[in-house]
């Protein structure tokens, strides 16, 4: 029997389900200019994910890759919802808005 797949599956639910904190605790301290710091994790996990032989590897690397580009989007959307007060602003820093 395979259980690759069941891993991988399960891996990229935790791997997304991680990102989502820490979206929300960068926005909360950093704010959205953290952004390249999610682009040079993701063009890391993109060299890693073809660098390497092995496939959960390989595969894992890849949606670690893709949900740190998918963070860049949301922490600007995150941006957003802290400004509709949808979330709290963090007192120690200023804001545009």
């Amino acid at each position: 029997m395979q259980y690759t797949g069941l891993i991988i599956g399960v891996c990229t639910f935790l791997i997304i389900g991680l990102f989502h904190p820490v979206v929300v605790k960068a926005e909360y301290y950093w704010g959205a200019r953290c952004w390249w710091l999610f682009l040079l994790l993701g063009i890391g996990g993109i060299a890693g994910s073809l660098c390497t032989d092995n496939l959960l590897a390989s595969s894992l690397l890849g949606v670690f890759a893709f949900s740190s580009f998918w963070t860049i989007k949301e922490l600007f959307e995150q941006e957003e919802r802290v400004k509709k007060g949808w979330f709290p602003k963090n007192p120690r820093r200023k804001y545009k808005f």
